[in-house]
């Protein structure tokens, strides 16, 4: 699970827990302005999920890490499938990430402000 928090004109993003291990990330830091969009979309998160490079992936139980993906770098730590969102990205390494957090509508909104 991540925290997403607002820091001045940027978006810190910080890993917790055990997840630090799984994802190999302790937190992103992405300035607002390349934010394009934030939502959920159950079925962009079920199948294939790109080739796990660094990463942790359990089949059901938890996706984490980076994962590429047509050509995209795609940031994953997901374990419940319904607190996970999607953060649409551009001129940043990662093209999207797809992270659980606490409250999805609540980090979608803080997004999109």
């Amino acid at each position: 699970m991540v925290e997403i928090t607002q820091v001045e004109k940027y978006i810190k993003i910080e890993v917790k827990g055990l997840h630090k291990l799984w994802a190999f990330k302790n937190e992103l830091k992405i300035p607002k302005d390349h934010i394009k969009d934030a939502y959920q979309d159950m079925e962009k998160l079920s199948g294939w999920k790109g080739w796990r490079m660094p990463g942790t992936e359990v089949p059901f139980l938890i996706t984490a890490g980076t994962f590429y993906k047509s050509g995209d770098a795609i940031f994953w730590d997901v374990i419940n499938l319904d607190k996970a969102i999607i953060i649409e990205l551009e001129h940043e390494q990662f093209k999207r990430l797809i992270v659980e957090v606490e409250n999805p509508q609540e980090s979608i909104a803080l997004l999109k402000t």
